[in-house]
């Protein structure tokens, strides 16, 4: 009996140390199955459970004007951000009072990072002012989930500089676009209008990386491996623009309470020295967390201060094209310099069209000069007779009239510009004749340009007739000290003549000097020459233009000022003009008596 009880003990060892050993071996071959054979498969899986992958987003480009003054730049802001795997909803209550921010917005924004990402980070609320920020820090323990970055929004260092529509504002993603871009997260920001929308991709930079040690809460225990891992953000390029910022100063006080534009241009190379638009916005009220009170008010506003009138608004340029109808004459043997009409004081075809100038005699010069419409009416008259409306819009388009000029702002106008297929569109096949084409040869009837455009003309009549590409950025640098140039090569117009030309110029000169400009836009020191405008506004107040360019022996500037509802341009928006040529040739303004009449303008009834 006691031999029988020893053999099925032993047996019973037997059988319990081969159990063991199935099992220690099933739990050797699993961990070889784990850690050899599917090790690719479950160590990110492992390494989720105690690591966590952070972005580090990167510096924004900084943007500076012509002579290096820092335009737009970054400030640190603090944002809070939450995993959604990791987080827990009973804790929402804790946040939000952590926060001061009602509960329903917590939940609210918790939802639309789940819809993101359910185990990237996202960002929860950005621009947490310090304090705040610091009291989730000591509460962190309490609410796994969430963390934060230290990141930043733009900052505009010269307080009475708004370049609003130049510069441009930032707003956080879409989900359409960061669904569409992969390098976008929810929270990032993305330029939205100006010179931010059109570089987003150079000023952005690229994102970085770094792995963090978390323990069961979530909270953070350091870098992972010293950070052997973490990829370091790049920061976004610079751009260095052509802005004048004195002269944008300038412009802007000058547009100040008006509607309308300014724009100044380098007629040698396209670079624009400054561009306004009135009324404008308070970018800084953009930057970061939008200001919703603002926000509301400024869409709201029936003036609509986000339109950028200078690229985007489209108005008859009135007589201002009138120096462009000239060479176009010449060019299509309608006229030479010497031709002479006589002016009665009308021209009469099917109907009678008023003429402001004295009757007289009138070759193209004078015609410019005194801005008689008879001229340009008998002009337009031949001119589609001897041709075709075709030929005139082949003619205009060249110098930029009809189509945008490439500028690197967005949202840029082609404006109007009639050809004989627009014309069928507009009134019907065989229903139009010359009545309908005679309004153009004045810069008024089907026509449209934006006030870009007409300066593009005057730059290019300053010229010597050579197209240019209106430009904002000279160069982008970018942070590995590589520095990229955009093209900024000017191309002759292949049909404007130099004596021809040079009979125009003549002719804008006198404007200044003898005719409708002389009252504010000729400066003893500065040859300018010019063009007033006044375009008929069916729908209230005319509205006053105004082209020039100086000096005219060796332009260095020129410019295009619309002012709406404003009557005629000589008082409206000649004083505008030729206060900016007297700052940026001179460096300052010597007749303050005309700043004053300019600030203190308002438009009279009689102006029409």
């Amino acid at each position: 009996m006691q031999y029988q009880k020893k053999k099925r003990s032993h047996i019973s060892i037997r059988v319990l140390m081969g159990i063991i050993i199935v099992l220690g071996l099933i739990i050797l071959g699993r961990l070889f199955q784990l850690q050899i054979l599917e090790y690719d498969t479950y160590d990110p899986l492992s390494r989720e459970n105690a690591l966590r992958q952070q972005i580090v987003n990167p510096a924004r480009g900084l943007i500076y004007d012509r002579n290096g003054k820092l335009l737009v730049e970054n400030e640190p802001i603090y944002s809070i951000t939450i995993i959604p795997s990791s987080y827990k909803d009973e804790n929402t209550p804790i946040l939000a009072r952590l926060l001061d921010i009602p509960v329903e917005e917590v939940r609210k924004r918790v939802e639309e990072a789940r819809s993101y990402s359910w185990h990237r980070a996202s960002r929860l609320f950005t621009e947490i002012n310090f304090e705040t920020f610091s009291i989730i820090q000591e509460n962190i323990w309490q609410l796994p989930g969430i963390g934060h970055q230290i990141e930043s929004k733009r900052h505009y260092p010269i307080d009475s500089l708004r370049a609003s529509h130049v510069l441009g504002y930032l707003r956080e993603v879409s989900q359409e676009e960061y669904l569409a871009k992969d390098s976008y997260h929810l929270g990032d920001k993305i330029g939205k209008t100006g010179l931010e929308k059109s570089y987003e991709s150079q000023l952005r930079g690229k994102e970085g990386t770094e792995y963090i040690l978390v323990n069961a809460m979530g909270q953070n225990l350091g870098s992972y491996q010293n950070g052997s891992m973490d990829e370091a953000p790049q920061k976004g390029a610079d751009l260095h623009t052509s802005l004048d910022t004195d002269l944008q100063l300038l412009a802007e006080e000058l547009m100040e309470g008006k509607k309308g534009a300014a724009i100044a241009i380098d007629p040698q190379d396209g670079s624009i020295l400054s561009m306004t638009s009135a009324p404008e916005f308070d970018i800084r009220r953009l930057a970061g967390r939008i200001d919703a009170d603002y926000w509301q008010s400024i869409n709201a506003d029936t003036l609509n201060p986000l339109f950028n009138r200078s690229t985007s608004s489209a108005q008859p340029p009135g007589s201002t094209f009138k120096p462009l109808m000239g060479l176009m004459g010449m060019e299509m043997e309608v006229i030479t310099p010497q031709t002479t009409i006589y002016n009665p004081g009308y021209y009469s075809r099917g109907r009678r069209y008023n003429d402001l100038a004295d009757p007289g005699q009138y070759n193209i010069g004078k015609a410019i000069q005194e801005s008689s419409n008879t001229f340009f009416f008998w002009l337009m008259d031949e001119m589609v007779r001897s041709h075709s409306i075709d030929r005139w819009n082949e003619l205009a388009s060249s110098f930029g009239l009809g189509r945008p000029t490439g500028i690197d702002l967005p949202s840029e106008t082609s404006g109007i510009l009639p050809d004989s297929s627009y014309l069928n569109n507009t009134l019907g096949e065989g229903t139009w004749g010359i009545g309908d084409q005679l309004s153009l040869g004045i810069g008024q009837g089907f026509m449209a340009a934006s006030p870009l455009q007409m300066a593009t003309v005057a730059a290019q009549i300053a010229n010597g007739g050579y197209a240019i590409k209106p430009h904002f950025v000279q160069s982008i640098r970018e942070p590995n000290g590589r520095v990229i140039y955009p093209n900024t090569d000017t191309t002759k117009i292949s049909w404007v003549d130099e004596s021809e030309l040079a009979v125009i110029k003549d002719g804008m000169r006198r404007v200044v000097t003898e005719g409708s400009g002389r009252y504010y836009a000729d400066l003893d020191s500065i040859a300018v020459a010019g063009k007033t405008g006044t375009a008929q506004n069916p729908h209230g107040q005319d509205h006053g233009w105004f082209i020039c360019f100086a000096p005219v022996e060796n332009p260095q500037i020129a410019v295009a000022v619309l002012v709406e509802n404003a009557g005629y341009g000589s008082i409206s928006a000649a004083p505008i003009a030729s206060l900016m040529v007297e700052q940026y040739i001179n460096g300052e303004i010597g007749r303050s008596h005309v700043y004053d009449y300019v600030m203190n303008f308002e438009p009279r009834p009689e102006n029409n």
